[in-house]
């Protein structure tokens, strides 16, 4: 079975086209609040809501509209289970440190439940066992002492030799008392409730700046007078002397969502090799929509990104008796050093500025723990959590990946600046290039009304040179995983300004660049 047609030039995430698309108010004038909020995702609207409900008055200030980024392209498992993270924690970081990422993580899901419980909020909240397998020898010791690590952190867990998937396995680590749900129908209930205790949401309105009195400016130049600013904006927008782009990788990942000839097993699975696939089931009409997810790769970094929804759908085409392909969609998620989200003070010598990032795939539960930590350090001055996600952080079990991480950089940056490059191209509608003349590096898109844009390749970041992205139509950073549409517009940070767009005289490109 092919990709449906209609599904070749466009994403489609589910969680986004089956709920209404918010109105809330652009920002047209200065505020003054508690907390300022940057970002709509997960992280604002918990931590919003929370700080709400103990009457601390906050904004929500979102670039685009609320849940459209990251948040609305999850495979919304919320689950403690990260595969092979507990025994890491022990041992990097001690008994202490592992017990509160256990902690942290367990509380999420129960806090997420209890929620959706004094709400009633109808978001296909279910409760599900998590299976991390693999159908590999080499990885059942590593399993097996996985489940061991968790149990001792006080997680239900245990080892099995057999899934209901139709799979034939090695071994199996299986979590209880994991869920899932419908990310936006939860979060955007919560938005709700944030405005109704008083809370403000602006959209279309993009923080370009803080300076250094916590005064938040937006690209239109109105400004947000804040005692505490809350950056929650997936990759930080604001870096403030704690070198994230030095300590973050960003990945994408991709998922499809499909029809299957028979019922889904209970519970949501995911594997222990590469390349990942993970799977759940989701309420669909009168059926159920299957989400098969994976194929990770550095952004900016894949070759023709249309082959990771054929690997996707030749997995499943292996598995199940595949129906139909609804949709298909990808995200992208940031990675530390260590494997351990940052979440709480931007840094130590900011005591007023605060920072959630690097949830790795895990975003639902860690997202969720942001919420928790980051209001409690707002209102307490404390958590329980704090020092495990300290974004300050740096030990020595990080210190191999930090430098991994910045040779890949290096090596993408000087590639870009020095790979041989053609003067003449020939592309169909739909399709760009990237040209050298005059010693000039060029993007060039043709739209379907064969329409030419011209932009300069160079990140606005940090200077790394761009890369074409196939499937999702995009300029895609290599070095710190920017993104930008094909005019040149910031789709995913750290860039916050676009891309410098070189015209396109269609004479002057007909004669001197196009065969």
């Amino acid at each position: 079975m092919n990709l449906n047609s209609e599904f070749q030039d466009k994403t489609n995430a589910y969680w986004i086209v089956s709920t209404e698309k918010t109105s809330y108010p652009q920002l047209k004038s200065d505020i003054k609040v508690d907390v300022a909020i940057i970002g709509g995702g997960i992280v604002g609207i918990t931590t919003a809501y929370l700080l709400s409900q103990q009457g601390v008055k906050v904004a929500i200030l979102e670039a685009d509209y609320i849940l459209q980024g990251t948040t609305g392209h999850t495979t919304a498992k919320i689950t403690s289970q990260h595969s092979f993270i507990y025994a890491k924690l022990k041992k990097d970081h001690g008994e202490e440190l592992a017990k509160q990422y256990a902690d942290a993580n367990e509380s999420a899901i129960h806090m997420i439940a209890k929620t959706i419980e004094d709400n009633k909020i109808e978001c296909d909240f279910r409760w599900r066992h998590a299976y991390l397998y693999t159908t590999l020898d080499k990885y059942v010791k590593q399993i097996e002492d996985e489940v061991r690590a968790a149990k001792s952190l006080g997680i239900k867990a245990e080892f099995v030799e057999e899934i209901n998937l139709p799979l034939t396995i090695k071994g199996a680590m299986k979590f209880e008392g994991q869920a899932q749900f419908h990310p936006l129908k939860y979060l955007k209930t919560l938005a709700e409730k944030v405005v109704a205790n008083g809370g403000q949401i602006y959209e279309q309105t993009e923080v370009i700046q803080i300076d250094e009195n916590e005064v938040v400016i937006t690209r239109n130049k109105h400004k947000v007078k804040a005692d505490k600013v809350v950056i929650a904006t997936h990759y930080p927008a604001f870096d403030g002397g704690g070198f994230f782009f030095s300590r973050i990788t960003q990945d994408r990942s991709y998922v499809l969502g499909l029809t299957i000839d028979g019922e889904f097993p209970d519970g949501s699975y995911i594997n222990a090799e590469s390349p990942s696939r993970s799977l759940r089931s989701q309420p669909y009409k009168d059926g159920e929509l299957i989400l098969v997810g994976g194929d990770r790769h550095k952004t900016g970094q894949g070759q023709d990104t249309n082959i990771h929804y054929k690997n996707l759908l030749d997995f499943a085409n292996e598995t199940f008796k595949v129906q139909d392909v609804i949709c298909r969609w990808s995200t992208q998620d940031c990675l530390t050093a260590d494997g351990v989200p940052y979440i709480g003070n931007l840094t130590a010598r900011s005591p007023n500025l605060y920072v959630a990032t690097g949830f790795g795939k895990w975003g639902m539960s860690n997202g969720t723990v942001s919420g928790m930590l980051l209001s409690d350090l707002i209102v307490k001055g404390e958590s329980p959590w704090a020092e495990i996600y300290k974004p300050s952080r740096f030990t020595s079990a990080s210190l191999k990946s930090f430098v991994v991480q910045n040779i890949d950089v290096a090596k993408n940056f000087v590639k870009g600046k020095i790979e041989s490059l053609p003067e003449e191209v020939d592309i169909n509608p739909g399709e760009a290039a990237i040209i050298k003349t005059n010693d000039q590096r060029i993007g060039v898109y043709k739209d379907e009304e064969n329409r030419l844009s011209m932009i300069d390749t160079t990140c606005t970041h940090l200077g790394c040179e761009l890369g074409w992205n196939t499937a999702e139509k995009s300029w895609d950073c290599p070095c710190h995983g920017s993104r930008f549409n094909s005019a040149g517009e910031v789709l995913h940070g750290p860039a916050i300004e676009p891309l410098h767009h070189l015209g396109a005289d269609k004479n002057w490109v007909e004669a001197r660049v196009f065969k």
